[in-house]
C-alpha cells in the first residue's frame, strides 16, 4: 500500500489544478483516473481548441442554490491568474465573442501545460486506474483500485458530473457523497439542446440547419445569441444557455428580430411601400425565408396589403415574442454540464472541504455550481481546484 498526503480522484481540469497547487505546498500528491489519458473533456472542448476561460467570469454569472458560494474561489483565482499560466507557457490564444478565450492551436496545449506543471511539482498521475472502493477510518482515506491500494489524509473528488457519458462521465462523485452522508441537490442536464413533440417537431422538419440571431428568454433571463433548428428540435448557443435555467413545463420566449425595435412600424411601412409583395418576402428580409413560411403557413403567400392593422400587430408580436414549450432536452448524452450536484451547504466555500468529514473535498462540475457557455465552467474548475489545493 502506498501513502500520499493528498489523493485526487479525477484527472480533468479541476483535479489537475488542485494537484498542482497541492504539489506547490510540497505535498505528496497522487492523481487517479479511470480513463487511459488525462484531460479527455479538455481535449474536445471548444471544437478542439479549448475555450479555457472567459474574461467576464464573475460569481454572479453562475447558477447555484447558494449564489454566494462561488464568490470566494472565483475571486481568489480569477481568469487573469489562469491567463498568466497560459502566457507563461507561451500558448497563443485569441478572444472570440463575449470574452471567450480559445487556444490558437489545439486544446492539447492546455493539457500538456497542466501535465508539465504536475511534473514540476512532483505529482504522480495514474491513468487506466479505476477506483473500486473508498473507505475512511481514523482520519485516513483508503482508496482501492483495480491495481493497488493507496492511503492519504486528504481526498479530493474531481470526477465531474453526468454530462457526456461517452467520455467516461459517471455518478461517482454523487455516489461517494451519499456514502459519506454529504447531501446532493437535484441534478439535470445543462447547456443542452431542446427537444419537441409533434406537431411542433413536424413543423421544424424543413428548418434543419437554419440559424437565426435571437434573444432567447427562459426563467426571466435573456440570452442574445444564435439559435439553430435541428431534426430533433432547437440548439445553438442561445438555446444551450437557456437550457441551464429551464425546468420541465417551462416556456421559452424567442425574439426573432432583436435588431428591429419596432416591427409593427416596420411592417406597416412595408405594406405602404410594397403593398403587392407577399408576406414571405417581406418577412424574409427580417428572418430566414424558410422560417417565415413555416411560421405563417398559408398566409405566407398573401400580399402584405391584405393584412389589417390588428393582423400586423399579431405578426409583430409573434416575431418579438415567439413562445414555445419544449418537451424536454437531449439529456446528458449531449449536455455540456450537469446543473446541480454536491450541496454547497455541505462544503466550505473557501476550501471546498466537506463540513461533516474533514479531509474530504469536492471540486469542479461535481459541485452545485454551473456557469454559462463560453469558458465559465473551465474557470470554475480552475478556481475550485485552486481553492482545495491550498489546503488539501
Amino acid at each position: 500500500m502506498k501513502n500520499y498526503d493528498t489523493i485526487v480522484i479525477g484527472a480533468g481540469a479541476a483535479g489537475l489544478m488542485c494537484a498542482i497547487e497541492a504539489g506547490k505546498r510540497l505535498r505528496r500528491v497522487l492523481v487517479i483516473d479511470h480513463a487511459e489519458a488525462v484531460g479527455k473533456k479538455i481535449l474536445i472542448s471548444g471544437g478542439g481548441r479549448c475555450n479555457f476561460t472567459n474574461l467576464h467570469a464573475v460569481p454572479d454569472m453562475y447558477i447555484s442554490q447558494n449564489p454566494h458560494f462561488p464568490i470566494s474561489a472565483l475571486t481568489r483565482y480569477t481568469c487573469t491568474d489562469f491567463i498568466d499560466m497560459v502566457e507563461r507557457y507561451r500558448i497563443a490564444y485569441h478572444e472570440k465573442t463575449q470574452g471567450q478565450l480559445f487556444c490558437n492551436g489545439g486544446a492539447g496545449q492546455i493539457v500538456e501545460m497542466l501535465i508539465s506543471e504536475c511534473r514540476v511539482f512532483g505529482v504522480d498521475i495514474q491513468t487506466s486506474c479505476a477506483v473500486t472502493n473508498v473507505a475512511h477510518d481514523s482520519d485516513i482515506f483508503t482508496v482501492t483500485t483495480a491495481m493497488e491500494k493507496f492511503e492519504s489524509k486528504s481526498l479530493v473528488i474531481a470526477t465531474g458530473g453526468l454530462s457526456i457519458p461517452k467520455m467516461g462521465a459517471s455518478s461517482f462523485a454523487h455516489d461517494l457523497a451519499h456514502q459519506f452522508g454529504v447531501k446532493v441537490t437535484e441534478v439535470r442536464p445543462g447547456l443542452v439542446p431542446f427537444t419537441f413533440d409533434p406537431p411542433i417537431l413536424d413543423s421544424f422538419a424543413g428548418l434543419a440547419g437554419v440559424s437565426v440571431d435571437t434573444i432567447v428568454t427562459c426563467d426571466g433571463i435573456p440570452w442574445r445569441e444564435n439559435i439553430l433548428f435541428t431534426h430533433r428540435g432547437l440548439s445553438g448557443p442561445a438555446i444551450l444557455q437557456a437550457s441551464s435555467h429551464w425546468h420541465h413545463g417551462d416556456a421559452i420566449e424567442i425574439d426573432l428580430v432583436p435588431k428591429i425595435t419596432d416591427p409593427v412600424g416596420h411592417l406597416e411601412a412595408q405594406r405602404q411601400r410594397h403593398p403587392a409583395t407577399v408576406l414571405a418576402y417581406v418577412l424574409g428580409a427580417m428572418i430566414p425565408r424558410r422560417l417565415a413560411v413555416d411560421l405563417t403557413g398559408p398566409d405566407s403567400t398573401a400580399p402584405i396589403q391584405s393584412f389589417s392593422n390588428v393582423e400586423i400587430a399579431e405578426l409583430s408580436n409573434m416575431l418579438k415574442h415567439w413562445t414555445i414549450w419544449p418537451h424536454g432536452t437531449e439529456g446528458y448524452r449531449t449536455a455540456e454540464v450537469t446543473v446541480g450536484g454536491i450541496d454547497t451547504d455541505e462544503l466550505s466555500s473557501r476550501t471546498m472541504e466537506a463540513r461533516s468529514l474533514p479531509g474530504l473535498y469536492f471540486i469542479g462540475e461535481a459541485v452545485d455550481v454551473t456557469g454559462p457557455l463560453g469558458g465559465y465552467n473551465f474557470q470554475w474548475a480552475w478556481s475550485s481546484g485552486y481553492a482545495a489545493g491550498q489546503v488539501a
